[in-house]
């Protein structure tokens, strides 16, 4: 069953003026552990590419939000959910601390898509009740 759908569109020249005027403080406000790191590589080797980088995890962060419901109330917060790719290049939404719990007790999975092109970058999150465990059914 689905619980909740989010989408957010960025201007990828806004979070470019953004990063230009705050510097790093603002790319660490906003990425988690893992999403520093590959977004520090990016910004080395291509500077756009880091910034498209920056564009699509916030999106998908504000798209993760809206899904949830909560918008960034506690306990959501930025660095708390992560946008990360499995070895296949499909991106994952990883949660820690307060948010990983509160949505793990509540059943949860969360499914993410993000992309870029010139100068937006969008997201689209479908979260959905995990389905029961054999285990879990009671006879």
């Amino acid at each position: 069953m689905i619980v909740g759908v989010g989408t957010d569109l960025c201007d990828v020249r806004r979070i470019a003026a953004t990063l230009e005027r705050r510097g790093e403080r603002f790319a660490d406000k906003v990425l988690g552990p893992h999403e520093i790191e590959v977004f520090r590589q990016r910004l080395a080797k291509v500077e756009l590419r880091g910034i498209r980088y920056l564009a699509t995890r916030f999106a998908a962060k504000e798209a993760f939000s809206k899904a949830i419901g909560r918008g960034m109330v506690w306990p959501m917060t930025w660095r708390a959910c992560e946008v990360v790719k499995a070895t296949s290049g499909q991106p994952h939404i990883r949660l820690h601390g307060e948010l990983a719990t509160w949505f793990e007790a509540r059943g949860w999975q969360a499914h993410v898509s993000v992309t870029d092109e010139s100068d937006y970058a969008s997201a689209f999150v479908v979260v959905e009740q995990r389905p029961l465990d054999a285990k879990d059914c009671k006879p």
